[in-house]
Formats: structure tokens, sequence, C-alpha cells
């Protein structure tokens, strides 16, 4: 199993939600939700799982963005109670994450109904090692999420999954250019050979949460693949005008043009979100930054959907 560890803005959201209404994901993948803000966008895409029977994991204590005070902000009262709706569907899994304050939590989780066994827990924090302990002596998680580490492989022994930050972000899109093709995980190849149910990453996005974005001087497309080996790289295809901000469709184009040119002697699984931006490239035409990012997340999660698909498949 993979689960795709995202955070909830706007374009991230929109790949989800698109990744489920075409049914692109496959049964092997559970997305997993951190909500940052309470808005018709993160309700829309809970929606589209629960219409389409795919299931989706929310993590109810986000330790980062304006979703906890949004629940209480009686301006977004109509967002609120859609939400709270969307939480008694099936499909919509809970997912905790292990903090300081996780006994009182689970105690709030446990009192709305929802038992320890179905829950999916983050685990990433080793100060909360001995709270975990505590909490799931008896009943453990569905799944625990924790890092390939001796210390919390010792901790937990059962139904744990994998979960790191594969993308080796950058301090400046322009900088992808030094190494444009490297390695991105492997993980899917050996996770059940390391004693684990599935794993985990934060796609082409990153574990690191920035609260605002700001306007780049480079455009870069980062695209995964799979090797001949079968492990993941990933390719960066970077714009070339990139003194100042000015012209982020020029930008675009340059990358794209790039992406096309690789594509065509490069043959690597397709994907909506790979012929989408092929389909940029020969019409002329620029979606906007936001949906750059939504391409490339949508590539990533549909060929390793297909990848699991095809390995079930043959046994």
């Amino acid at each position: 199993m993979y689960f795709p560890y995202l955070r909830g803005r706007q374009f991230e959201l929109i790949a989800l939600r698109e990744l489920s209404e075409y049914k692109l994901l496959g049964p092997h993948i559970i997305p997993i939700v951190e909500p940052v803000k309470l808005s018709s966008t993160l309700c829309m895409a809970i929606e589209s799982y629960a219409a389409n029977e795919q299931p989706i994991a929310l993590i109810h204590n986000p330790t980062v963005g304006s979703f906890m005070s949004d629940m209480g902000d009686e301006n977004k009262e109509k967002n609120r109670m859609r939400f709270s709706a969307l939480m008694g569907n099936p499909r919509v899994i809970k997912a905790h994450q292990m903090n300081p304050y996780s006994s009182m939590q689970l105690v709030t989780l446990e009192s709305e109904g929802v038992r320890k066994q179905d829950i999916f827990v983050l685990n990433t924090n080793r100060e909360s090692l001995d709270i975990y302990e505590k909490e799931f002596a008896v009943i453990m998680p569905r799944y625990t999420f924790i890092p390939d580490e001796s210390v919390f492989r010792r901790k937990v022994r059962r139904q744990r999954v994998l979960i790191d930050d594969k993308f080796n972000k950058k301090g400046k899109n322009a900088e992808y250019q030094e190494t444009d093709d490297e390695f991105f995980s492997d993980d899917h190849l050996y996770y059940r050979d390391d004693g684990f149910l599935g794993f985990a990453d934060y796609s082409v996005i990153g574990d690191e949460y920035l609260e605002k974005g700001f306007a780049p001087y480079a455009v870069a497309i980062h695209i995964v693949y799979f090797a001949d080996d079968e492990s993941l790289r990933i390719h960066h295809f970077v714009s070339d005008s990139n003194e100042d901000a000015t012209n982020p469709a020029g930008k675009f184009y340059e990358s794209l043009k790039k992406l096309a040119a690789w594509c065509k002697i490069h043959p690597i699984d397709h994907s909506m979100g790979l012929s989408t931006f092929l389909e940029h490239y020969a019409n002329g035409t620029y979606p906007g930054l936001g949906t750059v990012k939504k391409l490339s997340i949508m590539h990533h999660l549909e060929i390793i959907g297909k990848y699991l698909s095809r390995k079930e498949d043959a046994g």
C-alpha cells in the first residue's frame, strides 16, 4: 500500500479530487491529508472520495495552517457543517499525529465513536514514543507510520508503515538545474522485506510547509519516473530566463519544451497529469503555477497506482 501525505492546500486538494473523479488511483493507494484551511475545496475533495468509495485519511489534529481556528470561526459555519457531516462517512479514515497532548486528543476521538483500531497514527516524534506505547499497549492502530530508524522499529513492531520525505527540496527553483535528474525512492521495492505493510512520502512537494508562497524567478516541473531497475527517479525541468519574476507563462513554456523533448527520447509511464502537460505544450497554453504542482502530483500518484496494481496482478 502507498500513502501519499499531502498538506491540504488548494492545488494539492484539486489534484486528489481529480485523481478520484477520474478513478486514477487504483485500490492500493490511500491519500492522507493534513488540512491547513477549512474550505470548500477541502470539502469537495473529501466528497469526491466518499462518492467514489475511495478511502482517504484526514489528520484530525493538524499542526500547521489555520484549520483548527477555522473550525471555531462562526463565519465559516457552512463549511464547518459540511466538513463535520463528511467525517461520519465510512470512507473517511481518522488519522492522528502523536504529540504531547495525544492522550487527551485520543480520548476525544473515542468519545466521538472512533475506535483506536480503526485509525492511522503518524508517529515520527521520538519524544512521543512513550505516549504511543502507553496508549496502544493493548489495541493497535490500523497503521502506524514511522521513519526508518531503529528506535522506532523497536517500539513499533506491528502494523507499521514506512514514511520518509523523498523530495530533495531546494531553496530556489533555479537550483534544480544543478542536478536535474536524481534518485527519488526505492521504498516500493523493499518495504515488505523491511517489515512494513506500506510506504508513505510527501510526493513531489516535500514535508516542509510554508504558509504563503511567493512569485518564483524560475519555473520547475518535477516528473517522477521508473528507472530500468524499477527504482524511482525524478527529473527537474527548469526554465532558463530566471533573472526576475516576470513572465511566468514564458518560463513555464521553457520548462515544458524541455519536458516534451525529454519525453520523446525517454519512454516513461504516461499519465493524465503528464498528458495534460504535453497538451499545454502542443496548444501553447499556460494554466498557472498552481496547476503545474497539481499535474506533477497527479502524475506521481497515478504511476505508483499503476505499478502497484501490476505487481498485485502478477502475484
